[in-house]
C-alpha cells in the first residue's frame, strides 16, 4: 500500500506557553485518534512531527498511525521559520519513497504548518528553496493562529494560507475536526487526477482562507520574560498579553497598548536548548506591564526581582538574596513607583 505522508510543522515558541501548547498537544492526539477510526486512513496515512522555536528538529519521524505516540512538545525562545522549512525539506528527502521504474512511491505529502507569530530568523533562502524544489511535489497548508501571525511571509510560501481565530469555546475542537476531515478527504481521493485543495472542506465558521494578509499592528501580541527560582534554580516564564486602552479627553483620543499578566509557567532546562542564543537586545519597560506573579516553583511572593546582572529571579521580599543566574549576593529594595516611570528589562523573542 502506498503511503500518504502527513507532516505537522509546529510553532513551539515561548508565545505558545500554557494553554496554547497544551491545546496543540491535545489537538494532535485528537487528529490521530480520528484518523485511526477510518480504515482507509489507517492503511495509508503516515505522520511526522517537526517542532520549531529558536531551532527546529524532527521529534516524530514518519510513522504509521497505529505506531504514533503523541510527543511532549518543547518550548523555546524564537520563531525560526527558515530553520523549520530546512528541517521539513531534510525530512522529506530522508523519509519519502520516490517512484521508480520498478515501484510506485509515496503519494504527494501534505504539510500543515502552524505558527502564531513573526519569524525571528531570515526565512527567505528556505522559502526560495522550497518554492523551487518542493512546492510542486507537496501540498502545504499554512495556518496562522491568530492575527499576529506574519501572513505576508506565509503567502510567499503557499497560496493555501488559513486564519484561525478562537472566539467561542468550541472553536478549537472545530479546528481539530477540520484538520482531521481534510486529511480524510485527501486519503479517500488518492489516485484521482484532481488535486483537492483544502478550502473545499473548510469550516468557515472558524477558519477562513487568507486572500490578502490582514493588516498587522506595529506592536506585538505579547511580552515574555524568563526568570529563575532563587531556591530551586529552576527557570520559569512570565507571559503578558497586550490590552488596548483608550485615553480620551475633550480634545483628543489616543489608543495605547499595555500588557496584562496572563500567567507564570514553570520551564524545563531544555527550554534553553530550543531557544535562539543570539542576543536580540529587546527591552520592555515595566511601566507597560500590569501585574507581577509569584514564583511557580517555590511560592515566593514575586517572580519579578531584577539582579544587577540584568536577569530576573524570585524573591520573598526586600533584603539580601543570592542570584540563581550569576551566584552573586545582592540586596533588594522595593522598585520605583509608577510615577517614576518604571525600568527596562530584557524580554524574549516570542
Amino acid at each position: 500500500m502506498r503511503r500518504l505522508p502527513v507532516f505537522f510543522v509546529l510553532d513551539c515558541s515561548e508565545s505558545m506557553v500554557g494553554d496554547n501548547l497544551r491545546k496543540m498537544e491535545d489537538g494532535l492526539q485528537a487528529v490521530v485518534r480520528s484518523l485511526c477510526s477510518d480504515p482507509h486512513a489507517l492503511e495509508t496515512v503516515h505522520v511526522s512531527v517537526i517542532a520549531f522555536a529558536g531551532f527546529a528538529k524532527t521529534i516524530v519521524p514518519l510513522v504509521e498511525l497505529f505506531s504514533f505516540y503523541p510527543p511532549k512538545l518543547p518550548l523555546g525562545g524564537g520563531t525560526s521559520l527558515g530553520a523549520a522549512l530546512d528541517a521539513l525539506m531534510s525530512e522529506i528527502d530522508r523519509s519519502l519513497v520516490k517512484t521508480t521504474a520498478d515501484r510506485k512511491g509515496d503519494w504527494r505529502p501534505i504539510v500543515y504548518l502552524f505558527t502564531d507569530g513573526h519569524p525571528t530568523d531570515d526565512p527567505g533562502p528556505a522559502i526560495a528553496r522550497w518554492n523551487s524544489g518542493y512546492a510542486k511535489a507537496a501540498s502545504l497548508i499554512a495556518v496562522g493562529m491568530g492575527r499576529e501571525a506574519d501572513f505576508s511571509v506565509l503567502k510567499r510560501l503557499t497560496e493555501q494560507v488559513i486564519l484561525f481565530e478562537e472566539v467561542r469555546t468550541d472553536d478549537y475542537k472545530k479546528f481539530v475536526d477540520w484538520v482531521s476531515a481534510s486529511v480524510l478527504a485527501k486519503s479517500k481521493t488518492l489516485g484521482e487526477t484532481s488535486d483537492q485543495r483544502m478550502e473545499e472542506v473548510l469550516d468557515e465558521r472558524v477558519l477562513r482562507l487568507v486572500k490578502e494578509p490582514p493588516p498587522q499592528a506595529a506592536d506585538e501580541a505579547c511580552v515574555t520574560l524568563i526568570g529563575r527560582c532563587q531556591k530551586t534554580h529552576k527557570p520559569y516564564l512570565m507571559k503578558y498579553e497586550r490590552e488596548r486602552q483608550d485615553l480620551a479627553t475633550s480634545e483628543f483620543r489616543l489608543e495605547v497598548s499595555m500588557y496584562q499578566l496572563s500567567g507564570c509557567y514553570p520551564l524545563d532546562e531544555d527550554y534553553f536548548d530550543w531557544s535562539d542564543p543570539r542576543t536580540a537586545d529587546l527591552k520592555v519597560s515595566t511601566s507597560e506591564l500590569m501585574g507581577a506573579p509569584g514564583c511557580p516553583h517555590c511560592g515566593n511572593a514575586t517572580a519579578f526581582a531584577v539582579c544587577g546582572c540584568g536577569k530576573l529571579m524570585c524573591l520573598s521580599g526586600p533584603g539580601e538574596a543570592t542570584c540563581p543566574w550569576c551566584e552573586k549576593r545582592v540586596t533588594f529594595a522595593p522598585g520605583p513607583s509608577s510615577e517614576e516611570g518604571g525600568f527596562e528589562v530584557g524580554r524574549g523573542r516570542g
